[in-house]
């Protein structure tokens, strides 16, 4: 099924991942040097974080840097014309759940766009060491701890009982080459188990919010959503302009258990 190569890979990331969760190291919280402004942005993406801020009430420089501000005024952006061109009603209040939050930088977008009453976000390599010496989960509690309600779990979700009324799944890894990339191990490359955790975790009536890379991307993770359960609800693919870096635009589907 792996080639010999992806195979050594996925030993070594084993080998890697086994020790970060035995030592289980941080510094304690980190917390990033405000931008203030956010210098050389061009003018279309100036006036497109412009009425963001006005919409949602949002200053993400004030609190992040310039490169996590901007990476959460792209977030921001395609919910937000995702939504538009959807015409569903946006959930506010409840519970959001994110699954494979990283070190959880765009969860002041998610709070901005859905309110909820409760945001918790899971990762499963929550204490990958990084080159400042901080950890993930370092960067993870000074980002929730800027956000009432929200926190921060280091678990498989997999294996989570976590009912909510919102899931987002943020490029939810599809394939050995992406899985492998992030250097995780082959084994946690379960997504037939995902999706049957999402539908198990998510309420009636609720939405799934789930964000691929490119169509092809998007293809398996529609079948993997039709296996488990769930119902298409919208389909969203035209990038903006705070999205232009990206190679393959990100697609935004929203689900619902019925």
């Amino acid at each position: 099924m792996y080639s010999r190569l992806e195979r050594l890979r996925s030993l070594r990331h084993r080998f890697w991942y086994g020790i970060s969760e035995r030592v289980r190291w941080s510094r304690g919280v980190f917390h990033e040097t405000p931008a203030r402004e956010l210098p050389g942005v061009a003018f279309d993406q100036s006036q497109r974080m412009a009425a963001l801020q006005s919409r949602y009430q949002v200053h993400f420089e004030e609190r992040m840097n310039a490169a996590t501000s901007a990476n959460n005024y792209e977030y921001l952006d395609i919910l937000d014309r995702a939504w538009a061109d959807s015409g569903l009603p946006r959930p506010e209040g409840g519970v959001l759940c994110d699954v494979g939050s990283a070190s959880f930088w765009y969860v002041a977008a998610l709070n901005a766009f859905f309110r909820p009453r409760e945001l918790v976000g899971v990762e499963v390599e929550g204490h990958r060491l990084f080159k400042d010496g901080h950890s993930r989960i370092d960067y993870a509690a000074g980002y929730v701890g800027q956000i009432p309600g929200a926190r921060f779990l280091v678990a498989d979700y997999v294996e989570c009982d976590l009912p909510a009324d919102v899931i987002t799944a943020w490029f939810p890894f599809m394939t050995p080459a992406a899985l492998l990339a992030w250097r995780l191990p082959l084994s946690m490359l379960t997504p037939e188990r995902l999706f049957a955790r999402i539908y198990h975790n998510l309420r009636p009536k609720g939405l799934l919010v789930l964000v691929n890379h490119g169509a092809a991307e998007a293809a398996i993770a529609r079948e993997l959503c039709d296996a488990a359960g769930l119902k298409a609800m919208s389909s969203f693919a035209e990038p903006g302009p705070l999205s232009g870096h990206r190679v393959c635009p990100a697609l935004l589907s929203c689900w619902t258990r019925v």
